[in-house]
């Protein structure tokens, strides 16, 4: 299983996590090492069904944070705005102004 981090817009501000099964965790991120994904994009994937069945499944698996171990991917629901941020939709591609020297230390030289 997979964890995934969803963030949207919400007042709740939970940025809850949900498992998804390996087939699942590869619809929603299908290009290679992707980890980053966003909502308008997932409307677009070639089987928009599979797509559908993969969420409510994995909105069926939340976890605890304290029982994660690792977070797999993010999906951000209604936030387009941080495509900018993830221009190859992964978290070593974020600008190099979105993250700290330490962040910046650890992804090389791999930054978008």
């Amino acid at each position: 299983m997979k964890n995934v981090q969803i963030i949207d817009g919400a007042d709740n501000c939970t940025f809850s996590i949900f498992q998804a099964t390996d087939a699942e965790f590869a619809l929603l991120f299908p290009e290679p090492e992707q980890d980053v994904q966003f909502s308008d994009d997932l409307e677009v994937l070639p089987d928009p069904t599979e797509v559908t069945k993969a969420l409510t499944n994995v909105w069926s698996r939340p976890i605890r944070k304290q029982d994660a171990m690792g977070i797999h991917g993010t999906i951000f629901f209604g936030l387009n705005h941080y495509r900018d941020v993830f221009p190859g939709k992964q978290e070593v591609s974020a600008v190099a102004s979105a993250i700290n020297d330490a962040q910046r230390s650890l992804f090389g030289g791999c930054l978008g």
